[in-house]
């Protein structure tokens, strides 16, 4: 737990570099565009990076407001807004008044008989989850780890579409946000283990060795595997953090290159429109592939974290 902690922390601190150099880049970017020689680095930057302000239509550049972090002892802890915050807050509004509009028209409209529209793809796509997702994996007691996993799954998925949308972000291209997630996965499976081995059961997933090897062979099994059993456990949600940053940060670079390279080729005499047309054509392409991967991802946390909670839950 602390190696993981330690290394949200260094990602922290990237991150916050990251966030400096973003707008450094924005600016420099900004400069060498006045001088006619395009900065996609600087494109890039703008959009992956965090920031301070949110860039908005009909508004323009707006600041987010800045609080005085809170010093406790070595640990710093700055509560000011970014914009990841901001879509994030804004992710969790849409999902709250989502399922409050189909709650309603389930109780309302559609009471007694099948809903149609919006609340029958949402329903589908609740009972495909509890019924071929939860269940199948958890086993007995899933349907208590249901709104956890539905919520991982929405929650995510939202995420990832708002940074396909004009003058939006994705959080989710934030690897303190995918950290926080994979934390909270692991404080999920971690917890869920403990309940259903007991103490005795849960400290087997840890500290375990064969029978039947005597004391001399069970302290070696024991000096070994337990290691390898702590390893184990912080590698899944570093696998989570890492799979869904990663994806989701490579095909935003992906699209935003294809544009840059009209940026790039502008001043060809010949064969500029063609490059146009080739970028905007493979953008697009690529802007369904990313709608595609921002479902995925978010099934594949939700599903690899049921996994995950199945396999500790019925640990021998």
């Amino acid at each position: 737990m602390t190696t993981f902690l330690r290394v949200l922390q260094e990602a922290g601190q990237h991150e916050a570099e990251a966030v400096e150099h973003g707008a450094e880049a924005v600016q420099h970017g900004a400069e060498q565009a006045a001088g006619g020689v395009p900065d996609i680095g600087g494109m890039l930057m703008h959009h992956l990076a965090d920031a301070d302000y949110l860039e908005l239509p009909f508004f323009g550049h707006v600041d987010l407001p800045h609080w005085e972090p809170i010093h406790l002892g070595a640990l710093t802890i700055d509560f000011s807004p970014t914009k990841h915050v901001v879509f994030m807050l804004l992710a969790g509004l849409i999902i709250t008044v989502m399922f409050l509009l189909m709650a309603r028209a389930m109780r309302g409209k559609y009471a007694g008989r099948a809903p149609g529209g919006m609340a029958s793809a949402l329903e589908a796509m609740i009972v495909y989850f509890r019924d071929e997702i939860v269940r199948r994996n958890i086993g007995h007691g899933a349907d208590g780890y249901t709104p956890f996993i539905l919520t991982l799954f929405f929650f995510i998925l939202t995420m990832n579409l708002l940074g396909l949308v004009p003058w939006g972000a994705s959080p989710t291209g934030n690897i303190m946000v995918t950290g926080a997630l994979a934390l909270v996965s692991l404080v999920a499976i971690e917890i869920s283990g403990f309940v259903a081995l007991g103490p005795a059961g849960y400290a087997k997933t840890i500290f375990y060795a064969p029978k039947g090897m005597g004391p001399v062979g069970t302290a070696i099994m024991l000096v070994i595997m337990t290691p390898v059993g702590l390893v184990g456990k912080l590698a899944k949600p570093f696998a989570l953090m890492v799979r869904l940053f990663a994806n989701m940060t490579a095909g935003h670079t992906v699209i935003l290159s294809l544009i840059g390279l009209i940026f790039v080729f502008g001043n060809m005499t010949i064969g500029r429109w063609g490059v146009a047309a080739g970028s905007v054509g493979m953008s697009v392409a690529m802007m369904m592939l990313e709608i595609f991967v921002a479902f995925l991802q978010a099934y594949i946390l939700a599903m690899l974290t049921s996994v995950f909670i199945g396999l500790i839950r019925h640990a021998h």
